[in-house]
């Protein structure tokens, strides 16, 4: 368990005050490939993962096949949490708070984007807007010229 602390795994004292408030949560992961998003809910300190999403499901949704590669870009993670947060208002699931671990917290970054998908699918997420990263950069403006057309439609794929 301590071995877990060390390689900043695990803060098991953040980890004891989200179980002690009994709220669903959001878990927020990124790899080296693609961005993670689980809603969890813990019984007596045992996880279950009741919805899941990963961004490669974004591929099955009109994510274009040349921009693969950014599957963990600042769209991609907006998109998977705009995403994660029709499913949960689809499955009559109880509002969560988001559980990012123990990653590093930084403004206008994928994590502010993903919370920002939440927020625009109807979650009530508690999170300032200027914490949020540019619209230009969620649609995908900086990745190049052609992909900012298609943000609009996987959106839309994405509520059907």
């Amino acid at each position: 368990m301590k071995l877990r602390r060390k390689e900043n795994k695990t803060d098991y004292l953040k980890r004891l005050h989200l179980l002690k408030g009994k709220s669903p949560r959001v878990v927020f992961r990124k790899t080296n490939k693609y961005i993670i998003a689980q809603y969890v809910r813990s019984r007596e300190a045992q996880d279950s993962i009741e919805i899941e999403v990963n961004s490669k499901k974004l591929l099955t949704k009109g994510w274009p096949k040349e921009f693969a590669g950014s599957l963990k870009s600042i769209p991609a993670s907006y998109l998977t949490g705009y995403f994660m947060g029709i499913l949960i208002k689809k499955n009559k699931k109880e509002n969560p708070i988001v559980d990012l671990g123990m990653m590093r917290v930084i403004h206008k970054t994928k994590i502010y984007a993903f919370l920002n998908g939440l927020k625009d699918s109807g979650l009530d997420i508690e999170c300032d807007k200027e914490f949020f990263p540019e619209k230009e950069k969620i649609n995908g403006k900086n990745m190049r010229e052609d992909f900012s057309k298609h943000f609009q439609e996987i959106k839309k794929n994405l509520e059907k």
